[in-house]
């Protein structure tokens, strides 16, 4: 029984980072078969449990004490099969792709070591059964994080992006932190009132007795534990306004950007929503009449990140930095189909979510790979220096052309043809519009389709700009070798074919909160009839999206000197980032940290308690003191002989009044 070694799928990688850590320089290629052959063992014990636990609906629980009625368990799900097997074959195609990649880099064995540990502790996170091992599991995932964005930590750009990211995450963890701390308050509160009781082989903050205590937890604190921990998701997931640090994380290696962005971390924000959505469904509908008031922030938020990052993806010439946005971006949709879906459809909206979440991480991995490859090739990141690269790379070039495809969403309505986006998005795009009809409430479908025709305008660029029309440098570019071409050509067959995967997912992941919580995820109600115009806008738009840069990138039939240009205040917005850097650099950093924060703290640590205590209180006290002290200090022998006898007759006085009243 696969089940049986559940604990290993975290062990392995642990094992491997250990290893690597400290025999990686006299392995081959810094010891990069360890974290390989642990994490392609991590995936194969997850798919064993898979097969193990699909056909019956089965859930695996295996929990052990650890301190005042918390414990250290291990909950797999339908909710948690996916995304263990995802992480997982994902991650592994990253690594054996990072062989080459790294081949020439001198600290191969740090690099695999902390890879390895990155992975082992998302996958810790996926494993978690209780919210606090959840909640160490993602501060490691954050750690390691930090370390791999500053990898090259010599380049003062590298070791800024990674402080970035940790400060910035760390915002969002405070947070988290706050909710789990409300929420052991409220259920020692309701527990001490009798009102609740946890079954024998339970413990306090499992998933399973959270839910079970929902009903009894006031509405309104409710609220305040879910959008605490929204909050960690926000930082987590870059969502707006805590997306900055995750443009910033292109520092480091393209492996560790398309670790961060497709398998691990980011989606960690996500899976936190999804794993605690029943508490968010369970939330009172004050803001608006029949829409719990946690999911409805959760679907403004996802919606308006979703459109605007995709703003600034269409000015970025770095080719990780289009990418990056693009990863924000998708986020939002996540979080959109969470909070809209979740309004109209309960907990199927996890399955729809999950769904794209899955999809996204192979067409995402795959694009962030190719980007690698093109870098690779051709030393730079900047795509307005590339130019005609198809024809001397045309693996890179098919295989990236096919994850735009499933980013932009591109297929064949009605009868379900299409890429993985096209199944994963468009069906997004077709809640948020349910939702509008439902409630009256159309802006969340005005972000998520406008957002999707800017998706396919900007990596369509990013594909015509680098790989045809004439070379823009005297760069040589070549095809990378085939370690790193194969699990580019893996990943293109996900990201064409695993669309069609779709209707068992959804069957499959609306059971998991019934198995959890004896509840059906069912929706009752009648599915809205779409009309064909609303089925077919996604994939219009995207199509429209794909011609437009065909016509400007590739054609050149626009001129775009006056657009692209330092004069254009549009542009120039979108091209320095709304100015949230120097907002967040100069303004929060600058003036708020340095100029209030520390300028403060100086004054009361010079003014009062080096000026006012010490020198004031304490200084001038010892200062008498000393003074006093000193005059006792007279040299002269005579006098200290006095002192001493006098002190021996007293003490021999004191002795004899002691004794000689007994």
């Amino acid at each position: 029984m696969f089940s049986d070694y559940a604990a290993l799928i975290v062990l392995l990688p642990v094992i491997a980072f250990v290893l690597t850590l400290f025999l990686g320089k006299k392995l081959y290629s810094g010891g990069a078969l360890l974290p390989i052959a642990a994490i392609a063992g991590s995936f194969i014990i997850s798919f064993g449990i898979f097969l193990e636990i699909y056909p019956k609906d089965g859930i695996i629980q295996q929990s052990w004490p650890w301190f005042a009625g918390m414990n250290i368990g291990i909950l797999i799900d339908p909710l948690a099969v996916v995304m263990l097997m995802m992480v997982s074959f994902v991650s592994l195609l990253i690594h054996i792709y990072a062989v080459g990649y790294m081949s020439h880099d001198p600290a191969k064995p740090r690099y695999f070591a902390e890879t390895s540990l990155f992975t082992a502790a998302m996958l810790s996170v996926v494993l978690s059964d209780n919210i606090l091992q959840f909640f160490i599991s993602w501060e490691l995932v954050g750690l390691c994080s930090f370390l791999l964005i500053g990898f090259w930590y010599h380049k003062p750009s590298a070791a800024a992006a990674a402080k970035k990211a940790f400060l910035v995450t760390r915002v969002g963890d405070v947070l988290f932190l706050a909710g789990i701390v409300l929420l052991y308050v409220n259920l020692s509160e309701i527990i001490a009132g009798r009102g609740f009781s946890i079954a024998q082989g339970n413990f306090m903050l499992q998933f399973k007795t959270m839910f079970e205590a929902i009903p009894l937890i006031n509405p309104t604190q409710l609220t305040y534990i879910t959008l605490l921990f929204f909050g960690g998701a926000i930082g987590k997931s870059g969502q707006f306004p805590l997306h900055g640090w995750l443009p910033d994380a292109m520092e480091g290696p393209t492996t560790v950007s398309a670790l961060i962005h497709a398998a691990t971390m980011v989606t960690a924000g996500v899976y936190l929503v999804a794993r605690t959505f029943p508490m968010f469904a369970a939330t009172p509908s004050t803001l608006s009449p029949g829409v719990p008031d946690s999911l409805l922030i959760v679907a403004y938020v996802g919606g308006f990140t979703a459109l605007f990052a995709a703003t600034m993806g269409l000015v970025m010439n770095d080719i990780k930095r289009v990418l990056a946005y693009s990863t924000v971006s998708q986020l939002g949709y996540m979080m959109l189909a969470l909070g809209t879906a979740g309004a109209v459809v309960g907990a199927q909206a996890v399955g729809i979510s999950m769904f794209h979440l899955i999809s996204h991480a192979f067409f995402k991995a795959l694009l962030f790979l190719c980007a690698g490859s093109v870098i690779h090739a051709v030393g730079t990141n900047d795509i307005r220096e590339m130019g005609g690269l198809f024809g001397k790379m045309k693996i890179t070039g098919t295989t990236m052309l096919i994850a735009a495809l499933a980013l932009a969403g591109i297929g064949i309505p009605f009868i379900n043809i299409g890429t993985a986006g096209f199944f994963s998005k468009d069906m997004i795009i077709e809640k948020a519009f349910e939702y509008g009809e439902l409630k009256g409430d159309f802006i969340p479908y005005a972000f998520a389709i406008i957002a999707a025709l800017l998706t396919s305008i900007y990596i369509f660029r990013l594909w015509f700009m680098t790989f045809t029309g004439t070379p823009r440098s005297e760069r040589h570019s070549h095809e990378s070798p085939g370690v790193m071409t194969r699990p580019l050509m893996i990943l293109a067959l996900f990201a064409l074919f695993f669309g069609f995967a779709h209707f068992g997912f959804y069957d499959y992941l609306n059971k998991n909160f019934e198995l959890l919580t004896g509840e059906k995820a069912v929706h009752e109600g009648e599915a809205l009839q779409m009309s064909p115009i609303i089925v077919l806008l996604p994939v219009i738009v995207g199509v429209l999206g794909l011609l437009i840069s065909y016509m400007i990138y590739h054609k050149r039939m626009l001129d775009m000197s006056k657009i692209v240009s330092s004069e254009n205040p549009l542009y120039k917005l979108l091209l320095n980032r709304y100015y949230e850097p120097k907002i967040g650099a100069d303004i929060i950093g600058v003036k708020l940290t340095h100029d209030v924060v520390a300028q403060s703290g100086e004054f009361v640590d010079r003014k009062i308690i080096d000026g006012l205590v010490i020198d004031n209180i304490i200084g001038n006290t010892l200062f008498k003191l000393g003074e006093f002290v000193r005059k006792l200090q007279t040299g002269v022998v005579q006098n200290y002989a006095s002192v001493t006898l006098l002190g021996l007759g007293l003490l021999i006085l004191l002795l004899k009044i002691k004794f000689g009243g007994t």
